[in-house]
């Protein structure tokens, strides 16, 4: 989200325990003799009933492994099991960790470095993947998760509201725009035709809305050593004025939580959504006319906000060498099948199949993968990432931008108050 990612809504974040802990029984995790992959995961919802198909197609490629897969609640609720079973050093053999988080993790103390020469002996090195996601991997010269995908932050269309409004090439894509008035006056085309609103946006909380806008405005967060706060104020008002300009001319609504930002646009309310990518199934399975791109470049850089899910080898006390040679070859066999995780959404980092003519006839999962090199991951802190604390105090401060009740400059001293408490309290882990 969740992302790769939002906040937890059981309707996508539902934890599929039952359903993947059935997939233990199949893959005989209990019989002696064979090496164990434990495998833990925060997919709920579409990606959760994907991931089972996957691994099910893997059990049955691979019945000399006794493989388990459960599925715990999104957010602070795994990060939280998977800290203590790792600080224990009784964890799973691998985990999903977003990969914002990895370095706030405590990577070195709570993780196991990934064996390089395992992974190529599976066939899978540095340059299958993108140096913005592997170089963010490695910590202290050591490589400490693989990366499975990419979720960027994008532009959903209505097909049939954006051709009403003038907006799609001959070809049936949005016509590309760049810059401040030429992203106003797409959506305000657009809110002519719906009557309503432009765009759907989680009001209730704008984090990656407006990371991204600030990122493409090429503003800094911290400082090189990870522990000043940076922040340039004219341009995180820049940003934040903008926000406020959406609502008060009506293009976005006031206030949207992301049950109402997914509904606004499925029922044509909205014509244009802004979200990360994994709601495509939502839309696909609607039937709805609708397709997705890059989100703007509505600044002076391509920058958008994003994670990515990783797999990384949680602390064990004593770690089984077969134990781990089969986790490093069930890494490798998920990345050679991250086609099927794709259709989900995410695009794959395992650039073979980001790059093969699977992936590349995904409509509209392809149609953005041009963002993957400009990802704006969340910044580095243990407070910071996906579902972490330093989005629930942009919530609280950016919220009230779009609702009207905090100007852009309370709004924004709100949230770096409430960031160098943060910075100035010691990580837990």
């Amino acid at each position: 989200m969740r992302p790769d990612s939002p906040p937890f809504r059981p309707g996508r974040r539902a934890v599929l325990g039952g359903l993947l802990g059935a997939l233990a029984l199949t893959g005989c995790g209990t019989l002696r003799g064979k090496p164990k992959v434990r495998e833990w995961n925060l997919f709920g919802g579409g990606d959760g009933a994907r991931l089972l198909q996957i691994h099910q197609q893997y059990v049955a490629e691979h019945p000399d492994v006794a493989f388990e897969a459960h599925t715990l609640a999104w957010g602070p609720p795994f990060y939280t099991k998977l800290a203590m079973s790792a600080a224990g050093g009784r964890a799973p053999e691998v985990a999903t960790l977003h990969l914002s988080r990895l370095k706030g993790f405590s990577p070195t103390t709570m993780l196991d470095p990934i064996p390089v020469e395992l992974l190529a002996d599976a066939g899978v090195t540095e340059s299958d993947f993108l140096p913005t996601s592997w170089d963010r991997a490695v910590v202290d010269g050591k490589l400490y998760a693989v990366p499975l995908d990419t979720h960027p932050f994008v532009l959903y269309y209505n097909t049939e509201i954006c051709q009403k409004a003038g907006l799609l090439e001959a070809d049936g894509r949005i016509k590309t725009v760049k810059g401040v008035d030429a992203f106003l006056e797409m959506l305000k085309a657009v809110k002519d035709v719906t009557g309503k609103f432009a765009a759907s946006v989680e009001t209730t909380n704008p984090w990656r809305l407006w990371w991204t806008l600030y990122g493409q405005l090429e503003g800094k967060f911290f400082d090189d050593t990870g522990t000043r706060l940076i922040l340039d104020d004219a341009k995180a008002l820049e940003a934040l004025s903008l926000m406020a300009k959406l609502a008060a001319d009506g293009l976005t609504p006031r206030s949207s939580n992301y049950s109402a930002l997914v509904a606004q646009f499925s029922n044509g309310d909205a014509g244009l959504s802004f979200n990360g990518e994994w709601e495509v199934t939502t839309y696909q399975t609607a039937k709805m006319p609708f397709s997705m791109a890059p989100f703007p470049v509505v600044y002076d850089v391509p920058k958008f906000a994003g994670d990515a899910h990783t797999f990384v080898l949680p602390h064990q006390s004593n770690r089984n060498k077969a134990d781990t040679k089969a986790t490093v070859e069930y890494v490798a066999w998920m990345l050679k099948h991250s086609a099927d995780w794709a259709a989900g959404g995410h695009i794959p980092a395992y650039q073979p199949v980001a790059k093969s003519q699977d992936y590349l006839d995904l409509k509209p999962q392809a149609e953005y993968r041009s963002v993957a090199p400009d990802v704006l991951f969340d910044p580095d802190a243990w407070f910071s990432g996906s579902g972490a604390q330093l989005q629930n105090e942009a919530a609280a401060a950016f919220s009230g931008v779009f609702s009207g009740q905090a100007t852009p400059k309370a709004a924004l001293a709100q949230f770096k108050a409430a960031t160098q408490k943060l910075l100035d309290t010691p990580s837990p882990v």
